[in-house]
Order: C-alpha cells, then sequence, then structure tokens
C-alpha cells in the first residue's frame, strides 16, 4: 500500500503540466503561450504516523495530512504526562 492514504484510500492522481512562454496583457505583454503539455502525477502529502487504535495499543501508519488536521487520527501518546506525587 504504497503511497496510499490507509484513512481515506487518497492516492496519486494524474494531471498536466502547462509550460507557458510569453507575458501577460494585463503586463503589457502580447499574451502567453501554450509551448507544451506534458502528464503529470499529483501525490498526496503522506505522513508516517504512530496513531492510536481505538481497542488500545498503537499502529505505525502512512497518513495524508487533511486525515490528521482534521482529527479522523489520533496521534499515540509516547510517555505518559508528569505527575506530581501525591
Amino acid at each position: 500500500m504504497a503511497r496510499k492514504c490507509e484513512v481515506c484510500g487518497k492516492r496519486a492522481q494524474m494531471g498536466n503540466s502547462v509550460d507557458l512562454r510569453g507575458k501577460p496583457k494585463y503586463l503589457g505583454g502580447v499574451g502567453t503561450k501554450i509551448t507544451g503539455i506534458t502528464r503529470r502525477q499529483f501525490r498526496p502529502n503522506l505522513q508516517k504516523v504512530h496513531a492510536a487504535i481505538p481497542g488500545g495499543g498503537a499502529k505505525t501508519m502512512k497518513v495524508c495530512v487533511q486525515c490528521i488536521r482534521s482529527g479522523k487520527v489520533r496521534k499515540a501518546v509516547k510517555q505518559k504526562p508528569f505527575k506530581l506525587p501525591g
């Protein structure tokens, strides 16, 4: 499962890389021209995260940043917080 989010299933998408030449009209030029179109991949921003499992425990997962930000994945606590005695 390389380059795929384990939570939402997001993976690479194909698109176009458009090469332009010339100065835009609004900047005083004669306009931009398309000089080449090639295929490219838009890859998701995947991070390796130590995530907490609902049943208890932790698991390392490849997760996209949107899932981490939205709270779909909860990061595992590496160490218990410090407690004062008494």
